[in-house]
């Protein structure tokens, strides 16, 4: 992509040239997202997504071979959503921009979702006030899974470092943009415990992250399968990973909708306290965490978000009513 620029009259996006090395080919695709839609700028803890000049970029690495793709995304319009990939593949371009729709959510509908709840008395406020909330999904859902098993039972300001630890020293770089990717899963598979143990991970966690990166890289399981279930089966039978680090995987690195983290601390303590009438001391067991979104069905992930967002300051009220 030579070059990222708003049409007259849409907000401003900077020009940003990277022309395209010897070899590379380049693919633009504009997207009309199915739903209003706001383009997040903001980078993940991890170092993996950058921002310059207003864009977006991220370098993916495509098939058995890994091979490099950089892709480059633009929001040019309130309704237009620039997508550029540079590869050395046409088919690996075409697979990076497919890629990052997923991870924006970028042709999601969510009308669907808004016609049920916008008048929800715990949400509702939340979701009329901002239609445009996505969920932060990951291109590839090795990636979800892996950093949801660094985030087990410690603070999110110690996970983050531990995976940019793990990015800096194992992930994948691309010299000409300096773009870094996590490492593959067939990386960490041929790790040994004590060098992810040195990461900050603690010993069963490093064994865990382990042995999901090998039944991944060895296609025991398959991730991206239509069918999902019998990959999570088999990923419940390692020890230390449990609902809640696939229901990480499910709603952020599968696009599931339904799938509910129930024991996320942020979540153990919001049911708590609006069951509680208000009373910040009391935690949510997950089966209550479970039950009290239930209710919303196949949106509960998403409900589960706009619920964070609706016992904001000034939506607090709202919240404690319902």
């Amino acid at each position: 992509m030579s070059a990222l620029r708003a049409r007259p009259g849409a907000r401003r996006v900077p020009r940003a040239p990277v022309a395209p090395a010897p070899g590379m080919r380049e693919l633009r695709v504009e997207v009309r997202p199915a739903w209003p839609f706001r383009l997040s700028r903001s980078r993940g803890p991890d170092g993996v997504l950058q921002v310059r000049r207003g864009v977006i970029h991220r370098l993916l690495h495509h098939g058995p071979d890994e091979r490099p793709v950089v892709v480059r995304v633009a929001q040019t319009a309130p309704d237009r959503v620039l997508l550029g990939a540079q590869a050395d593949d046409p088919a690996a371009a075409a697979w990076g921009i497919e890629r990052m729709r997923f991870a924006l959510g970028v042709d999601d509908d969510l009308r669907p979702f808004h016609d049920r709840f916008r008048d929800d008395p715990l949400i509702g406020r939340a979701v009329r006030m901002d239609p445009t909330v996505r969920l932060r999904r990951r291109p590839e859902p090795f990636e979800a899974l892996a950093w949801a098993v660094t985030e087990q039972l410690i603070e999110y300001v110690r996970a983050a470092a531990i995976q940019r630890r793990i990015v800096w020293r194992l992930g994948r770089r691309c010299a000409r943009s300096g773009l870094r990717d996590l490492p593959s899963a067939a990386t960490v598979a041929g790790q040994a415990p004590a060098q992810l143990t040195a990461f900050d991970l603690a010993p069963k966690r490093a064994l865990a992250l382990r042995r999901v990166a090998e039944e991944v890289a060895s296609g025991r399981v398959d991730l991206h399968a239509a069918d999902p279930a019998p990959g999570w089966r088999r990923l419940r039978r390692i020890p230390e990973i449990g609902t809640w680090t696939l229901s990480l995987l499910a709603l952020l690195g599968q696009g599931r909708y339904d799938a509910l983290p129930a024991g996320d601390l942020a979540y153990v303590k919001l049911v708590g306290r609006l069951q509680s009438g208000g009373d910040p001391r009391v935690r949510a067991t997950e089966d209550e965490v479970r039950a009290f979104f239930a209710p919303y069905g196949e949106w509960a992930g998403l409900a589960a978000a706009y619920a964070l967002r609706a016992t904001a300051p000034e939506l607090r009220a709202v919240a404690a009513a319902a």
